[in-house]
């Protein structure tokens, strides 16, 4: 299986916000997100890809993105991995049925059982504009990645 490509409209998922709450494909309509696909809770390169991220948050904002992190970890876990690193990415639980939306975005790895390390640009018409898989689940997709991806949103905006 391959990651989404730009161009699809995105199918039906749904995952678990912090609170319990249902995040679906509506939930990506009228703004730019950006769907970081982690594979663990406290593993020191998810630990580094956040932190890196969260630096970057503002720049990101001001170009008019959303950034949502995703794993298949249980609620519990992002929440305290979000604290503890003190960053303010909402996370995103694909803990049940495990990677469900995973599997939908072409992000999950099988042999392992996690979600691969992906990023996933939608854009406000809820159309896949942008994604990259790491070759990986240990490669880290630089931030300039995800700039790289917003500058191809806007360019086919």
């Amino acid at each position: 299986m391959s990651i989404i490509a730009p161009g699809t409209t995105v199918p039906d998922f749904v995952l678990k916000r912090e609170d319990g709450a249902d995040f679906t494909q509506d939930d990506l309509k009228g703004k730019t997100t950006v769907l970081v696909f982690y594979p663990f809770a406290f593993s020191p390169v998810c630990t580094d890809q956040l932190q890196v991220y969260e630096e970057a948050l503002p720049e990101l904002s001001e170009q008019g993105a959303v950034v949502y992190a995703v794993s298949t970890d249980a609620t519990p876990a992002q929440t305290a991995f979000r604290e503890k690193l003190g960053v303010s990415i909402a996370q995103l639980s694909d803990f049940e049925p495990k990677g469900a939306a995973a599997r939908t975005f072409g992000t999950y790895f099988e042999p392992a059982g996690m979600t691969n390390r992906a990023l996933v640009i939608v854009g406000p018409d809820g159309v896949v504009a942008w994604s990259h898989l790491a070759d990986s689940p240990g490669d880290l997709p630089g931030v300039n990645l995800i700039f790289d991806g917003l500058a191809a949103v806007g360019a086919s905006a």
